[in-house]
């Protein structure tokens, strides 16, 4: 059985590739508005895990938790049954304890969601702790190289 994927990086983004099934789908065959959620934070997930920074890892070794502070998501256009679509990730501005993750997901070169979140590194207490070294620095391979966004998303 071969493992599941942890995608690809391509041009300074982590690339997921996604089948869209039958649970993710509503009574007209296309994606649950709400399923975009989950699969971003695969996506999300996916990069952390190929940058060696496992959230499970994160947990245990540093007691650092991430949660997301914001999110912003556009919907473009729909996604369907059986298709398959790619999860497109990457960071914008990178803070002392949070950073903006930039995110969509396309079909082929059709983007279909857009979305800005803010993530924000918390010990156990629940009060923020800035991001480890090690984290910082692997995040900051998939840094863009523009300067930070807004807190809005631009179309």
């Amino acid at each position: 059985m071969s493992p599941p994927t942890t995608g690809r990086m391509a041009e300074g983004v982590h690339v997921l590739p996604l089948r869209v099934y039958y649970e993710d789908t509503d009574a007209a065959g296309i994606v649950y508005y709400a399923n975009w959620l989950r699969f971003l934070e695969r996506g999300r997930t996916e990069l952390l895990r190929m940058l060696g920074q496992e959230h499970s890892a994160l947990r245990e070794e540093q007691n650092v938790h991430w949660v997301v502070r914001r999110c912003a998501i556009d919907y473009l256009k729909p996604a369907r049954l059986d298709e398959t679509i790619e999860v497109v990730t990457s960071c914008g501005e990178l803070r002392g304890a949070s950073l903006d993750m930039l995110q969509h997901a396309r079909r082929s070169d059709e983007i279909l969601v857009r979305a800005e979140l803010t993530v924000a590194c918390m010990g156990v207490a629940g009060r923020p702790v800035r991001l480890p070294p090690l984290v910082r620095a692997a995040l900051a391979r998939v840094s863009g190289s523009s300067p930070p966004r807004s807190r809005h998303i631009r179309i």
